[in-house]
């Protein structure tokens, strides 16, 4: 299962560093693998999240999400996101935008007479923005996690006091909003600080929208005790317009993921073709593999707190983001939290397996103890 699951990953990274070498030698090949790692290492939490929502698609969304999502995610956000930001924030068109980031010039000037910046520069000036959209988008997911009362929790000293006043009606829309407006005036300076808030807005909304979709058209599932559940079943597959809005809730999803790669992928290069290649191509194609072996092996299922660990490092990651509005933050430090959350979840979620099969182990024996 683990070669059927990874094996196009796999040829999939062989052939992206052939291609690297061909297109720019050694150091192209390094930057590819560099770069992949980063994306990896920033997505973990995005696959964990990613396989909770794709269990609850039919095999026919999960195929979509697996071809169709991945050729979004490669082309759509590796590589033409970039360039629309720079279509959009220099006025230039398409070709010239592909012509700068493929050649930029020694100087700006050399390109741009009026003095504005050049492709990567524009690409790091967007920051603000694309962050605050991102983390705010990433943020309502958190908080529509960690403020919904469940039966299994982790952190339970903090997450039930969380649930219960997570009862009070759109309290993650006031606690986002109040963030939001408190980082502009924080981290924002004056000159971005309105676009800021107007990016960050329009992350709350696109999550409201797109979250409330997706439950509208959402197949309820029975609880124990006859009451709905949120979670996902393997009774009830979300198909037709449920399966659609929760394949455009996982595709809007991603993207608010990849925003950091991509900015922090320009720390190591600006070449649209290698980051192309080593976010896209190998890194998001791994992260893809990673969720349908977390859905195959009912990974999720097994290790509770797997989920748990990945919305907290969706919370961190979501923080980050909106403080590098005005602090660099280094992505290593990114990648970091993300895997120690998620890492401590998993280790958590073993201890709990082993005290539950000793617990069964012990009560097996007690009646022939008894006897």
């Amino acid at each position: 299962m683990v070669l059927r699951i990874f094996g196009i990953s796999i040829v999939v990274t062989v052939l992206s560093l052939i291609v690297a070498g061909i297109y720019g030698g050694p150091e192209a090949v390094f930057l590819v693998a560099i770069l992949s790692i980063l994306e990896i290492s920033l997505s973990f939490d995005n696959a964990v999240i990613n396989a909770t929502v794709l269990q609850r698609m039919s095999e026919f969304w999960q195929k979509i999400f697996l071809t169709i999502g991945i050729v979004i995610a490669v082309f759509g956000m590796r590589l033409v996101f970039p360039l629309v930001i720079v279509w959009v924030a220099s006025g230039l068109g398409p070709v010239e935008a592909m012509r700068l980031a493929l050649n930029p010039p020694a100087d700006d000037a050399a390109y741009f007479p009026d003095g504005s910046a050049s492709y990567e520069t524009i690409l790091t000036d967007a920051h603000p923005q694309i962050a605050a959209f991102g983390g705010m988008f990433l943020l309502m997911l958190f908080l529509n996690f960690i403020f919904e009362s469940r039966e299994i929790t982790w952190l339970s000293w903090l997450e039930r006091p969380l649930a219960r006043i997570g009862k009070l009606d759109q309290l993650e829309v006031v606690v986002a909003g109040s963030l939001l407006l408190a980082t502009s005036f924080l981290f924002a300076d004056d000159e971005n600080r309105a676009t800021v808030m107007v990016a960050g807005v329009a992350g709350l909304i696109l999550y409201i929208v797109v979250n409330g979709l997706g439950e509208l058209f959402n197949l309820p599932e029975e609880g124990e005790e006859g009451e709905p559940s949120r979670g996902p079943s393997n009774l009830a597959k979300a198909t037709g317009k449920a399966g659609f809005f929760l394949f455009l809730y996982l595709e809007v999803l991603d993207a608010s993921f990849s925003f950091d790669g991509v900015i922090g992928a320009f720390a190591i290069t600006s070449d649209p073709i290698i980051i192309a290649l080593g976010l896209g191509f190998v890194g998001a194609m791994f992260v893809r593999s990673i969720t349908v072996f977390l859905v195959r092996k009912g990974t999720l299922s097994e290790y509770v707190y797997l989920e748990h660990g990945a919305h907290w490092a969706i919370g961190a990651l979501a923080v980050i983001l909106l403080v590098s509005i005005g602090v660099h933050v280094n992505e290593l430090i990114t990648g970091l939290v993300g895997i120690l959350l998620i890492g401590a979840a998993f280790i958590s979620s073993l201890i709990r397996n082993r005290k539950a099969g000793n617990g069964d182990e012990l009560s097996e024996r007690t009646p022939a103890a008894v006897g």
